[in-house]
């Protein structure tokens, strides 16, 4: 699993989630659909309308990866941090239940993170 303390992994900025396809659509189940995606370097995060799906790309050829879905249904609380004038990244911290706790997923600036709070808020309430 991946270890969701480490902030420096998840320096995420928002793509097309076109792009990630290739690689989730095989995990994605029936009536499940990317609605928004975000990547690192090597790391990326989907949000579908079902769950939060994880990816970590593990090893120096990249062929090992660690895939952890963090379902909605397990979700109790989120709370998002906008860019400021000075730190101009957003932060995204998500509460779930069931031994998974926080986790926190740094957002570059140029993210809508209010329109991602409303499309969680969506499936939370």
């Amino acid at each position: 699993m991946i270890d969701f303390n480490n902030g420096s992994l998840f320096k995420l900025s928002p793509v097309d989630p076109a792009t990630l396809m290739p690689r989730v659509g095989p995990l994605l189940v029936e009536g499940e659909t990317i609605v928004a995606a975000f990547k690192a370097i090597r790391d990326s995060v989907v949000f579908t309308n079902k769950r939060v799906i994880s990816i970590n790309v593990q090893g120096i050829t990249g062929k090992k990866v660690d895939f952890t879905t963090l379902p909605y249904s397990k979700l109790q609380a989120y709370s998002v941090e906008t860019a400021g004038t000075f730190d101009l990244d957003c932060e995204l911290d998500l509460f779930f239940s069931g031994g998974i706790g926080q986790v926190r997923f740094e957002l570059k600036g140029n993210c809508d993170i209010l329109a991602l709070s409303r499309m969680i808020a969506g499936y939370l309430l």
